[in-house]
């Protein structure tokens, strides 16, 4: 399985250059994160961006989800990279994979691996999107915001 994940909501840049998770955010990247546990997501790795919201955002997935998860930064996943790189890097590897990142790199990575018939509507503005691989496609199980 893959678990797509955009940021929860940040503070705007004007009133914090690093743009931190609001109390709103922080609480909705909680909920967010127990309902993901709840049906079932425990990925066994959690990559981010490096970027505080998205460090803020993956950090209660980790905890709820599977603490005994690697968490980290990676390439890749900044807001304008192509979204082709991490798809391959995450193709080749074997594991349950949780990506937390950033508009629109995130909706762009979910084109990719979705066929266009059967995305049933946008990537959702910070919400998680559960993916399951078969027969060389990708499928969507269930998304949450």
């Amino acid at each position: 399985m893959l678990f797509l994940v955009h940021h929860a909501h940040a503070v705007d840049a004007t009133v914090d250059p690093q743009r931190p998770l609001t109390e709103v955010g922080r609480a909705h990247a909680d909920r967010m994160a127990v309902r993901a546990r709840e049906r079932g997501a425990k990925p066994e790795v959690i990559w981010h961006s490096g970027k505080l919201r998205a460090r803020q955002t993956a950090e209660p997935m980790w905890r709820a989800c599977n603490p005994l998860a690697e968490l980290s930064a990676a390439r890749g996943l900044q807001p304008d990279d192509p979204p082709e790189w991490i798809r391959d890097v995450m193709q080749a590897d074997p594991r349950q994979i949780m990506i937390v990142g950033h508009m629109p790199h995130i909706a762009r990575l979910y084109r990719l691996l979705v066929p266009a018939e059967d995305q049933p509507e946008d990537f959702p503005q910070h919400g998680l999107v559960a993916l399951e691989r078969g027969a060389g496609r990708w499928s969507e199980l269930w998304r949450e915001w």
